[in-house]
Protein backbone atom coordinates (compact mmCIF):
# COMPACT_ATOMS: atom_id res chain seq x y z
CA UNK A 1 0.00 0.00 0.00
CA UNK A 2 1.48 3.48 -0.79
CA UNK A 3 2.48 5.46 2.31
CA UNK A 4 0.34 8.27 2.94
CA UNK A 5 1.67 11.11 4.38
CA UNK A 6 1.33 12.21 8.29
CA UNK A 7 -0.47 15.41 7.73
CA UNK A 8 -1.67 15.29 4.05
CA UNK A 9 -2.23 18.61 2.36
CA UNK A 10 -2.92 18.08 -1.63
CA UNK A 11 -6.76 16.88 -2.37
CA UNK A 12 -5.15 12.99 -3.30
CA UNK A 13 -3.42 12.61 -0.57
CA UNK A 14 -6.32 13.57 1.82
CA UNK A 15 -8.37 11.20 -0.31
CA UNK A 16 -5.81 7.95 0.51
CA UNK A 17 -6.21 9.41 4.22
CA UNK A 18 -10.02 9.30 4.09
CA UNK A 19 -10.17 5.95 2.18
CA UNK A 20 -7.72 4.11 4.88
CA UNK A 21 -9.34 5.06 7.57
CA UNK A 22 -12.63 4.18 6.34
CA UNK A 23 -11.42 0.92 5.24
CA UNK A 24 -9.78 -0.01 9.16
CA UNK A 25 -13.62 1.03 10.32
CA UNK A 26 -15.67 -0.68 7.55
CA UNK A 27 -13.18 -4.10 8.28
CA UNK A 28 -13.95 -3.05 12.44
CA UNK A 29 -18.04 -3.28 11.68
CA UNK A 30 -17.70 -6.28 8.95
CA UNK A 31 -15.16 -8.36 9.14
CA UNK A 32 -13.62 -8.33 12.34
CA UNK A 33 -17.56 -7.32 13.99
CA UNK A 34 -17.52 -9.91 16.90
CA UNK A 35 -13.56 -8.72 17.84
CA UNK A 36 -15.51 -5.14 17.81
CA UNK A 37 -18.31 -5.85 19.86
CA UNK A 38 -16.20 -7.60 22.77
CA UNK A 39 -14.15 -4.43 22.90
CA UNK A 40 -17.26 -2.02 23.14
CA UNK A 41 -18.24 -3.07 26.69
CA UNK A 42 -20.55 -0.56 28.56
CA UNK A 43 -18.74 -1.31 31.84
CA UNK A 44 -15.75 0.36 30.26
CA UNK A 45 -14.90 4.07 30.23
CA UNK A 46 -16.24 6.24 27.12
CA UNK A 47 -14.92 4.68 24.18
CA UNK A 48 -13.93 5.41 20.12
CA UNK A 49 -13.97 3.71 17.40
CA UNK A 50 -10.37 5.28 15.43
CA UNK A 51 -9.72 4.57 12.10
CA UNK A 52 -6.17 4.58 10.86
CA UNK A 53 -4.16 5.71 7.81
CA UNK A 54 -2.72 2.40 7.60
CA UNK A 55 -6.17 0.67 7.20
CA UNK A 56 -6.28 -0.84 10.57
CA UNK A 57 -9.20 -0.15 13.32
CA UNK A 58 -8.86 0.74 17.01
CA UNK A 59 -10.89 1.11 20.22
CA UNK A 60 -9.86 3.42 22.91
CA UNK A 61 -10.63 6.43 24.55
CA UNK A 62 -10.29 9.91 23.63
CA UNK A 63 -7.37 12.25 23.22
CA UNK A 64 -6.56 13.41 26.84
CA UNK A 65 -5.52 16.75 25.05
CA UNK A 66 -7.31 19.64 24.51
CA UNK A 67 -7.89 20.88 21.52
CA UNK A 68 -7.19 17.76 20.59
CA UNK A 69 -4.55 17.12 17.07
CA UNK A 70 -7.76 15.66 14.93
CA UNK A 71 -11.20 16.09 15.40
CA UNK A 72 -12.57 13.09 17.57
CA UNK A 73 -15.31 10.12 17.08
CA UNK A 74 -18.53 9.80 18.91
CA UNK A 75 -17.47 9.56 22.63
CA UNK A 76 -18.66 6.54 24.47
CA UNK A 77 -20.36 4.32 21.36
CA UNK A 78 -19.96 1.43 23.99
CA UNK A 79 -22.70 2.61 26.45
CA UNK A 80 -25.68 2.09 23.83
CA UNK A 81 -24.45 -1.27 22.89
CA UNK A 82 -26.28 -3.65 25.25
CA UNK A 83 -29.69 -1.23 25.38
CA UNK A 84 -30.03 -1.91 21.29
CA UNK A 85 -30.43 -4.14 18.79
CA UNK A 86 -26.79 -5.15 17.72
CA UNK A 87 -27.59 -4.35 13.84
CA UNK A 88 -29.24 -0.77 14.78
CA UNK A 89 -26.23 -0.09 17.55
CA UNK A 90 -23.47 -1.16 14.52
CA UNK A 91 -25.34 1.38 11.78
CA UNK A 92 -24.92 3.70 14.88
CA UNK A 93 -21.85 3.77 14.70
CA UNK A 94 -21.32 3.07 11.05
CA UNK A 95 -23.42 6.98 11.06
CA UNK A 96 -20.76 8.50 13.69
CA UNK A 97 -17.89 7.48 11.87
CA UNK A 98 -19.69 8.51 8.37
CA UNK A 99 -19.37 12.13 10.09
CA UNK A 100 -16.10 11.93 11.27
CA UNK A 101 -14.07 10.43 8.50
CA UNK A 102 -15.89 13.51 6.87
CA UNK A 103 -15.07 16.14 9.88
CA UNK A 104 -11.12 14.56 9.51
CA UNK A 105 -10.66 14.98 5.73
CA UNK A 106 -12.20 18.86 5.90
CA UNK A 107 -9.87 19.80 8.55
CA UNK A 108 -6.77 18.06 7.07
CA UNK A 109 -8.95 20.55 3.54
CA UNK A 110 -8.95 23.67 5.67
CA UNK A 111 -6.60 24.59 2.79
CA UNK A 112 -7.87 23.44 -0.26
CA UNK A 113 -10.10 25.91 -2.35
CA UNK A 114 -13.20 25.85 -3.85
CA UNK A 115 -12.67 23.94 -6.65
CA UNK A 116 -11.03 21.46 -4.60
CA UNK A 117 -13.05 21.16 -2.33
CA UNK A 118 -15.51 20.04 -4.63
CA UNK A 119 -13.47 17.78 -6.06
CA UNK A 120 -11.93 16.27 -3.03
CA UNK A 121 -16.10 15.25 -1.77
CA UNK A 122 -17.15 14.20 -5.24
CA UNK A 123 -14.50 11.33 -4.88
CA UNK A 124 -15.16 10.33 -1.60
CA UNK A 125 -18.89 10.53 -2.35
CA UNK A 126 -18.11 7.89 -5.33
CA UNK A 127 -17.64 5.22 -2.34
CA UNK A 128 -20.67 3.68 -0.46
CA UNK A 129 -20.60 5.22 3.01
CA UNK A 130 -19.73 2.98 6.22
CA UNK A 131 -23.43 2.94 6.87
CA UNK A 132 -24.34 1.45 3.65
CA UNK A 133 -22.05 -0.64 4.03
CA UNK A 134 -22.84 -1.94 7.62
CA UNK A 135 -26.52 -1.80 6.58
CA UNK A 136 -25.67 -3.05 3.65
CA UNK A 137 -27.72 -0.74 1.40
CA UNK A 138 -26.77 0.31 -2.08
CA UNK A 139 -26.31 3.88 -2.98
CA UNK A 140 -29.14 5.45 -5.47
CA UNK A 141 -27.57 6.38 -9.08
CA UNK A 142 -27.53 9.51 -10.28
CA UNK A 143 -28.86 10.57 -13.12
CA UNK A 144 -25.09 11.74 -14.75
CA UNK A 145 -26.17 14.87 -14.30
CA UNK A 146 -29.03 15.11 -12.03
CA UNK A 147 -28.59 18.74 -10.86
CA UNK A 148 -27.78 20.53 -14.11
CA UNK A 149 -31.31 20.08 -14.86
CA UNK A 150 -32.05 22.43 -12.43
CA UNK A 151 -28.95 25.07 -12.43
CA UNK A 152 -27.65 24.92 -16.27
CA UNK A 153 -28.57 27.23 -18.67
CA UNK A 154 -31.08 25.55 -21.45
CA UNK A 155 -31.61 22.61 -19.50
CA UNK A 156 -35.25 21.16 -18.09
CA UNK A 157 -36.34 20.33 -14.59
CA UNK A 158 -40.00 18.54 -13.71
CA UNK A 159 -42.06 19.35 -11.41
CA UNK A 160 -43.63 16.82 -8.86
CA UNK A 161 -46.89 16.50 -11.43
CA UNK A 162 -44.45 15.24 -14.32
CA UNK A 163 -44.50 19.03 -16.44
CA UNK A 164 -41.26 19.73 -17.81
CA UNK A 165 -40.21 23.14 -16.86
CA UNK A 166 -37.43 25.16 -18.46
CA UNK A 167 -35.15 27.01 -15.58
CA UNK A 168 -34.58 30.35 -15.47
CA UNK A 169 -30.80 31.63 -17.05
CA UNK A 170 -28.38 32.41 -14.03
CA UNK A 171 -24.80 34.01 -13.44
CA UNK A 172 -22.04 33.43 -16.09
CA UNK A 173 -20.47 31.69 -12.70
CA UNK A 174 -22.53 29.31 -12.39
CA UNK A 175 -22.43 28.02 -16.19
CA UNK A 176 -18.35 27.55 -15.11
CA UNK A 177 -19.05 25.95 -12.43
CA UNK A 178 -21.63 23.68 -14.19
CA UNK A 179 -18.75 23.28 -17.45
CA UNK A 180 -16.66 21.90 -14.53
CA UNK A 181 -19.01 19.84 -12.30
CA UNK A 182 -20.66 18.11 -15.62
CA UNK A 183 -17.85 18.33 -18.05
CA UNK A 184 -17.56 14.19 -17.83
CA UNK A 185 -21.34 14.36 -19.15
CA UNK A 186 -21.38 13.03 -22.92
CA UNK A 187 -24.41 13.74 -25.06
CA UNK A 188 -25.60 9.69 -25.88
CA UNK A 189 -26.39 10.87 -29.54
CA UNK A 190 -23.26 12.70 -30.62
CA UNK A 191 -20.22 12.07 -28.31
CA UNK A 192 -19.96 15.34 -27.30
CA UNK A 193 -19.11 17.24 -23.75
CA UNK A 194 -21.28 19.02 -21.74
CA UNK A 195 -21.55 22.71 -22.24
CA UNK A 196 -23.85 24.73 -19.85
CA UNK A 197 -24.98 27.13 -22.64
CA UNK A 198 -26.83 24.69 -24.77
CA UNK A 199 -30.07 22.81 -24.36
CA UNK A 200 -29.50 19.44 -23.21
CA UNK A 201 -32.60 16.83 -22.43
CA UNK A 202 -32.54 13.74 -19.97
CA UNK A 203 -33.93 10.57 -20.94
CA UNK A 204 -36.21 9.15 -18.53
CA UNK A 205 -36.33 5.98 -19.23
CA UNK A 206 -31.89 5.01 -20.06
CA UNK A 207 -31.30 8.03 -18.29
CA UNK A 208 -28.72 9.36 -20.72
CA UNK A 209 -28.54 13.10 -21.48
CA UNK A 210 -28.80 14.67 -25.27
CA UNK A 211 -28.39 17.79 -27.08
CA UNK A 212 -31.48 18.97 -27.92
CA UNK A 213 -30.69 19.51 -31.05
CA UNK A 214 -29.47 16.05 -31.50
CA UNK A 215 -32.43 14.67 -30.89
CA UNK A 216 -35.44 17.63 -32.44
CA UNK A 217 -36.10 18.55 -29.25
CA UNK A 218 -36.38 22.29 -28.50
CA UNK A 219 -36.59 24.35 -25.00
CA UNK A 220 -40.20 25.43 -25.97
CA UNK A 221 -40.91 21.68 -26.96
CA UNK A 222 -39.81 20.24 -23.95
CA UNK A 223 -42.57 22.22 -22.08
CA UNK A 224 -45.31 20.47 -23.20
CA UNK A 225 -43.16 16.95 -22.48
CA UNK A 226 -44.11 14.62 -19.20
CA UNK A 227 -42.11 11.64 -20.27
CA UNK A 228 -39.30 11.95 -22.57
CA UNK A 229 -38.08 8.89 -24.30
CA UNK A 230 -35.27 9.10 -26.32
CA UNK A 231 -34.70 7.81 -30.16
CA UNK A 232 -33.33 4.49 -28.71
CA UNK A 233 -35.53 3.52 -25.75
CA UNK A 234 -38.70 4.70 -28.50
CA UNK A 235 -36.84 1.80 -30.62
CA UNK A 236 -36.26 -0.52 -28.17
CA UNK A 237 -40.24 0.36 -27.24
CA UNK A 238 -41.13 -0.48 -30.71
CA UNK A 239 -39.49 -3.98 -31.05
Amino acid sequence: MASIPSSPRTVEEIFKDYNARRTGIVRALTYDVDEFYNLCDPEKENLCLYGHPNETWEVNLPAEEVPPELPEPALGINFARDGMNRRDWLSLVAVHSDCWLLSVSFYFGARLNRNERKRLFSMMNDLPTVFEVVTERKPLKDKPSADSGSRSRGSIKRSNDGQAKSTPNLADESYEEDEEEHGETLCGSCGGNYSADEFWIGCDICEKWYHGKCVKITPAKAESIKQYKCPSCMKRARQ
